[in-house]
């Protein structure tokens, strides 16, 4: 077990850094591993890597890149071991880690191919022991691993050794779990076409490297990153086998640290500094602890949960707990846009102007509604002017099936037009396309216009009418694929443009914390830097921006600025615009509680956060929309 390097540390049981944000982490990273090969390439000796894929090390592997390029980093005496390759694919498939470690890093330097080494994929089922066997000889015949560079799965895997996977587990053929195939769903273009099955380096032999270093990036990751590092070494949760290893360390960006004692609730592991934001995350956590509203807390509940020292500082507990309650309080309102002609100095937003220009940035349709359906037509209904901006087109997650279908209603109901000609060329190309084949453009423009209907009818049933709807088709999108998103110049204009055309005094996003690798973290960057770019504009200064999330990211109360709640009816509403999405049934990666459709995931979402506020000792509602308030830029 690794020494914890502070107080704060202390339930740590795997040495973690935090860094600024993943490009950070993938510097300092990438500085370990040049100066290793560096070291060794003056002694004449090779570096063995063992590397991963996904989109978590794509940040390292283009970093390794530059460093190549700019700073003549040579590989030509590293030698590469993968850890894993789903099985039934050729190299040749687009999702073949082969083809993707060649992509992303391989082809960009100068290692010889013979020193490049990933498991078969194509061995025949029958053949998987022995050509597992053959491929730990291999990298043993090498000198063993030096450096091996892991990701983390939010089922806990390591590799593919899902849970279930022990301490001593070798390389060896595995069944994926359900979690692991819905996230590589978008991938593959539908889950079905997710292989089942995946040849993976066992916990066992990833613990024989003499250094392993995981990364981990956006809030996605967060619980199951603070379990790995703080909880009992279980093969329930195959990452905290890494507790027992000397050379162990985790790198990691803000998002997926929020989870950790010391980011969550640092008075547990030492003295803070008691900030009225730390002091209201403690009321509520205590809150949450005993199973007390907020205005019962006693001065034992905070002694026995070693708060003691928050009461010395800003007591008695009676007039803490007032002041807490009435923060969470202050916090609910049912006017997003502000209460025309109200005293709003305890508001969540200000109450001028009472007709607000309002921006919802959507990083693929139907982010939207799920995110903020109720709230958005609450803003509609209370007369604010409404824009809702669609970064992309969403089409890289319609099924084919879906696309099919609209292609034939185009051939029957259109006639002899260039519609038909369109939709029957269409119909073609997915006929004669593979399980595992990327879109043409055609099928890609198809797929887009499906997402702009099923868009439009959903914005319809939240008030919002076409005029205000806009569909930028950001090129970053249209040019790339999942995992491999690169924003640029033409994508931050068009946003920067928008913004100066509507002059928003309101712009509601997500992706903030997303992995940033996502959709929805791309989008998120690209509305930061078309910010900056508009700072010291006179509607700047009247500008605020506010954060939502999907329902498959939890909100804590006390992260809350502004909470929006309904009635059963408007959240009906909002359920009836979600399923307006229907190319989206079952594609969401995330599934609670046995839920499988988008909507099922919202409304249990929301009614989650008003069970929170509920037992907090706050009015109680069917359901709230949650937000953040985003710094200003």
């Amino acid at each position: 077990m690794n020494r914890p390097d502070s107080e704060a540390q202390q339930r740590e049981r795997i040495r973690t850094t935090i860094h600024a944000d993943a490009d950070a982490a993938c510097a300092v990273v990438a500085g370990e591993l040049a100066a290793l090969i560096r070291e060794r390439q003056a002694a004449g000796r090779t570096v063995v890597l063992g590397l991963a894929t996904g989109s978590t090390p794509v940040r390292l592997y283009r970093e390794l890149i530059r460093l190549h390029r700019e700073e003549k980093l040579s590989f030509r005496h590293v030698v590469t071991f993968n850890l894993d390759e789903y099985h039934g694919l050729p190299r040749t498939h687009p999702e073949s880690y082969w083809r993707f470690m060649h992509e992303q890093l391989f082809d960009h330097l100068d290692i010889p191919p013979e020193n490049i080494h990933l498991p078969d994929g194509t061995v025949p089922r029958a053949e998987v022991f022995g050509a597992c066997r053959a491929y730990e000889e291999k990298f043993r015949a090498a000198g063993g691993i030096d450096v091996q560079i892991l990701g983390i799965g939010r089922t806990g895997h390591i590799g593919f050794n899902e849970p279930g996977s022990g301490r001593d587990s070798r390389t060896r053929l595995v069944t994926l779990d359900a979690l692991t195939r819905r996230d590589a769903a978008r991938d593959f273009l539908g889950e079905t076409n997710v292989p089942r099955h995946a040849i993976t380096m066992g916990v066992g032999t990833i613990l024989e490297a003499r250094r392993i270093l995981l990364l981990a990036w956006g809030e996605g990751k967060a619980r199951v990153l603070a379990d790995a590092v703080e909880k009992t070494p279980t093969d329930a949760l195959p990452a905290s086998f890494l507790q027992g290893h000397p050379g162990a360390a985790f790198h990691v960006d803000p998002a997926a640290a929020s989870a950790l004692t010391r980011q969550c609730h640092p008075w547990l592991v030492g003295t803070v500094a008691w900030t009225p934001g730390i002091a209201r995350r403690a009321v509520v956590w205590l809150s949450q602890t005993v199973r007390k509203p907020v205005l019962k807390l006693l001065e034992e509940d905070y002694s026995e949960h070693g708060m003691a020292d928050l009461l010395t500082e800003q007591g008695p507990a009676y007039g803490l707990n007032i002041r807490i309650f009435n923060e969470l309080q202050r916090t609910i309102t049912g006017w997003p846009g502000g209460k025309p002609d109200a005293d709003d100095t305890h508001r969540p937003e200000r109450a001028m102007p009472a007709r607000k220009r309002v921006v919802v940035v959507s990083p693929e349709p139907s982010d939207d509604v799920l995110g903020m359906g109720g709230t958005l037509r609450r803003l509609v209904d209370q007369g604010h002017e409404v824009t809702v901006a669609y970064i992309t087109s969403g089409n890289l997650g319609v099924p084919d099936e879906e696309a099919a279908m609209a292609a034939d209603l185009v051939v029957e109901l259109a006639g002899a037009g260039e519609e038909t000609k369109f939709a029957q060329t269409v119909r073609r190309q997915l006929e004669a396309k593979t399980a595992f084949e990327g879109d043409t453009p055609e099928i890609r423009r198809l797929k887009g216009v499906l997402r702009r209907g099923e868009a439009r009818a959903s914005l319809q049933a939240c008030g919002v009418t076409a005029p205000h709807l806009r569909f930028l088709d950001l090129p970053f999108y249209e040019q790339g694929r999942y995992r491999q998103f690169r924003a640029g110049e033409r994508d931050v204009g068009t946003v920067a443009t928008l913004l100066r055309e509507v002059q928003p005094h309101q712009i509601f996003a997500t992706g903030h914390s997303a992995d940033p690798s996502s959709v929805a973290a791309v989008s998120f960057a690209v509305l930061r830097q078309a910010l900056a770019r508009t700072n010291g504009e006179a509607w700047r200064g009247d500008c605020r921006v506010w954060l939502y999330r999907g329902p498959d990211r939890d909100w804590a109360p006390a992260e809350i600025a502004m909470a929006v709640p309904f009635s059963p009816h408007e959240l009906t509403q909002k359920i009836q615009a979600i399923y307006h999405h229907k190319s989206q049934r079952s594609q969401s990666p995330v599934v609670a509680a046995g839920l499988h459709e988008a909507w099922q995931q919202a409304e249990q979402h929301n009614r989650a956060i008003a069970v929170r506020y509920d037992q907090l000792g706050l009015a109680e509602y069917e359901a709230i929309e949650a937000f953040e308030r985003f710094p200003d830029l």
